[in-house]
């Protein structure tokens, strides 16, 4: 079963990029603050099952940090379900997608990283 998630936070975004993906479920929820619980997600992360596949437009529609979604994607991997993000053209249910899934959050781990050490440099110059 294709399970769509999406958190939008305006009212202009819309969900036809996921209707055209082909969902037989949807979760989706509107949420604008950073801290607002998320009902639809854990309901998804719940309700998936073996063999699942769960699509989002793109990352972080589904996580609001690198470590959140590395945890998203690995709880629905614990479960039998695979991932794709549309926007990124990521597949996870095949190996090359779960190599690019990898490599791109280590990039991005690396790059807030880079940040943080340059922050803290640049306040003891």
């Amino acid at each position: 079963m294709i399970i769509e998630y999406a958190r939008v936070s305006t009212t202009d975004q819309n969900l036809d990029a996921l209707t055209a993906a082909g969902a037989e479920r949807l979760f989706s929820e509107r949420v604008s603050e950073a801290k607002a619980e998320l009902p639809e997600l854990d309901k998804m992360l719940d309700q998936r099952r073996d063999g699942d596949v769960v699509v989002v437009t793109k990352y972080d529609r589904l996580a609001r940090s690198l470590r959140d979604l590395l945890d998203i994607v690995e709880a629905i991997k614990e479960r039998g379900a695979g991932f794709r993000s549309l926007a990124e053209d990521i597949d996870m249910t095949m190996p090359a997608g779960e190599l690019i899934f990898r490599v791109f959050a280590s990039i991005a781990h690396f790059e807030r990283r880079r940040v943080a050490v340059s922050s803290r440099l640049f306040q003891y110059h």
